[in-house]
């Protein structure tokens, strides 16, 4: 199986966090968890790749929420909500490139956050950019999101990807 450019980015990045957590830290913040947690971010941006709605609800607890938060030049910030229900019934989207990177990920017995800066292309153009922040819960045996908050920025305020512009499409004017 091809691992994708944020897991591999994401290992690298826990793997080197890791050797700077103290001894006692570590008992619990193993590199399986962290991958466990990281796993289910991959999947999530995998689904909102894809517009696949109803695989992203799948990944929620029944009462999570996505929250967008977008700047607006000269009226402050607008911010929207949707439950994991509306989330589901949301209308299949045509397909973007949404990439995280350099994510930091805290974790607590059952809770995780990860934050995870990414850049958004759509239509072949780069859109916007800004940070990911994803609250999951473990239930049972499954990390599950239970808030995904997103900032729309654009530039200078974020930045793109590190890799630069994705494979056949063009950099920004």
């Amino acid at each position: 199986m091809r691992r994708s450019p944020l897991r591999s980015a994401l290992l690298l990045t826990v793997a080197s966090a890791l050797s700077a957590v103290p001894l006692r830290a570590q008992t619990y913040d193993t590199v399986a968890v962290r991958r466990a947690v990281l796993a289910v971010v991959d999947s999530a941006l995998g689904y909102i790749n894809t517009g696949n709605m109803t695989g992203l609800s799948d990944m929620m607890t029944a009462d999570g929420q996505v929250y967008a938060a977008r700047e607006r030049v000269g009226v402050g910030g607008a911010f929207t909500m949707r439950t994991a229900a509306a989330q589901r019934v949301t209308a299949q989207r045509a397909p973007i490139i949404e990439r995280g990177f350099n994510p930091t990920v805290h974790l607590a017995g059952t809770i995780a956050s990860v934050w995870l800066p990414y850049d958004l292309w759509a239509e072949g153009k780069w859109s916007h950019c800004g940070i990911d922040h994803f609250t999951l819960v473990k239930v049972e045996r499954a990390w599950r999101i239970v808030n995904l908050t997103y900032t729309i920025e654009q530039p200078p305020s974020c930045r793109m990807h590190p890799d630069g512009v994705p494979p056949g499409l063009k950099p920004p004017v």
